[in-house]
């Protein structure tokens, strides 16, 4: 990943008393998990340009010795070449100085604003449509994206999620640097490391002076504290003293509010949610999976069900579960008996989830990376391998027909990816095919002549 900042503030060289780096030669760091260069590209009285290049080794990551939290599961990865939370700590450790606004020999010139020009190659952006600008805008930056091709000689396959981010501003070069530092994770989405309480003093620390007044403080400290519902709500009450609920703000509706509000009119949300009882109710299951179970509204109709003995709800957000727990707290001892909820990851196998009749992931899978929906097709239909599975998504067609939802924007900003008919057929086919089961889909919602049904739902039997 490559890292470069510069200026035309006059004399330029005088970056290098900002950065604590000689221009005049070339500096090294190990971190560790890799290794970083810092050097000056360019450095004349006009113009200034400061580069830091971060090598890091998968293979180390992998193996555990760096691993932070054993996200890397695999050797081949983005980590070698993405700015993400790599680049944040690279930052912190090797120019902890500069971005504290600290300088022995220029102190003035680090209290005062600069003409500045950051290009940070190469960025993931995973999420909504226009997130680089909704982060970077509002704190005063010019931004300039580059979009790259999957193939420049297949173009058919697309952009990939990675991008080459610009950003020019007069301003501090600490405040820069500290703006880097947090919203890169909140790009990426995928920070390297465990995330505990310290990590809220982190962001407060470094974000306290703007992330309160920002209009997306709400996704920057969910993604940056990996969605823990317990850190979210300190943070959210340490940044908005004032605020009433500062967790009704963040979900005023649930995780699925911005999807609820786009599909209203047509009544999606619980007709979808009906008819997956429905259909989990007509095949006899007695022992069901609620996989993605949000704030519980599947498993409060699952548990209305006579013929069904058990229901086991999973959910990876501590924050959703805790809304479950809450709505399932004053139940009948005879009813909460027939529940659990857990909280658990769909991409890993889980002998928890084994020996049931059916499962539903109902507005689940697109909320999962497309590399990691290979691990989740493993540990469902190939280890836990209940009688049916059901499987709701958007169809992406049909989102040209929704008022409000400018072109080209998914339904949820955490949506990962949409499926048109054709694209989530071909992957049920291939599914059933792979693990023994027979597949068939029906529309559902609002048909549309030419973009098909709103949803569309995929029905696995074994």
């Amino acid at each position: 990943m490559f890292l470069s900042l510069a200026t035309t503030h006059r004399p330029a060289t005088d970056l290098g008393f900002l950065l604590h780096k000689n221009p005049e030669r070339e500096h090294e760091a190990d971190f560790g998990f890799g290794r970083a260069v810092m050097f000056y590209p360019a450095r004349s009285p006009d113009r200034c340009e400061f580069a830091l290049t971060l090598d890091i080794d998968p293979i180390t990551l992998v193996r555990g010795r760096s691993g932070g939290d054993g996200m890397l599961d695999q050797y081949v990865n983005d980590r070698p070449y993405a700015a993400s939370s790599f680049l944040s700590v690279a930052l912190a450790r090797g120019l902890g100085s500069a971005m504290a606004g600290r300088s022995r020999e220029r102190q003035a010139l680090a209290d005062t604003a600069i003409p500045l020009d950051a290009t940070i190659a190469p960025v993931p952006v995973r999420g909504p449509v226009h997130l680089v600008e909704r982060l970077f805008v509002p704190l005063g930056y010019g931004v300039e994206i580059t979009s790259h091709p999957l193939d420049p000689e297949r173009p058919d396959w697309g952009e990939a999620p990675y991008v080459t981010l610009r950003l020019t501003s007069t301003v501090r070069l600490c405040d820069l640097l500290t703006h880097i530092y947090v919203l890169m994770p909140v790009l990426d989405d995928r920070k390297h490391y465990f995330v505990g309480d310290d990590e809220v003093e982190k962001l407060l620390a470094r974000g306290g002076d703007w992330l309160a007044a920002h209009p997306e403080r709400e996704t920057i400290v969910a993604r940056y504290l990996k969605r823990r519902g317990g850190l979210i709500r300190e943070a959210l009450a340490r940044l908005m003293p004032d605020e009433a609920d500062p967790e009704a703000r963040l979900n005023p509706e649930g995780a699925d509010a911005p999807e609820v509000a786009i599909e209203r009119p047509q009544r999606l949300h619980e007709r979808r949610l009906d008819r997956v009882a429905e259909i989990i109710g007509a095949s006899g299951a007695g022992r069901v999976l609620d996989l993605g179970c949000g704030d519980g509204k599947l498993v409060t109709r699952l548990l209305r069900l006579p013929s069904i003995a058990e229901v086991l709800g999973l959910e990876v957000s501590a924050l959703e579960l805790a809304r479950a727990e809450r709505r399932f707290a004053d139940l009948p001892e005879a009813t909460r008996g027939r529940l659990r909820l857990v909280q658990g990851s769909l991409i890993y196998r889980d002998a928890r989830l084994r020996g049931y009749d059916a499962a539903a992931l109902v507005e689940v899978i697109e909320h999962v990376e497309p590399d990691r929906l290979i691990h989740l097709e493993r540990a469902l239909f190939g280890d836990a391998r209940p009688g049916l599975v059901v499987v709701t998504t958007p169809n992406r067609e049909h989102n040209a027909a929704f008022q409000g939802l400018r072109a080209g924007a998914v339904r949820h900003p955490d949506h990962r990816f949409e499926w048109s008919r054709n694209e989530f057929a071909a992957w049920g086919e291939r599914v059933a095919s792979e693990h023994g089961y027979a597949m068939r889909i029906e529309g559902f919602g609002d048909e549309h002549p030419a973009y098909g049904p709103a949803s569309q739902i995929a029905v696995f039997t074994r």
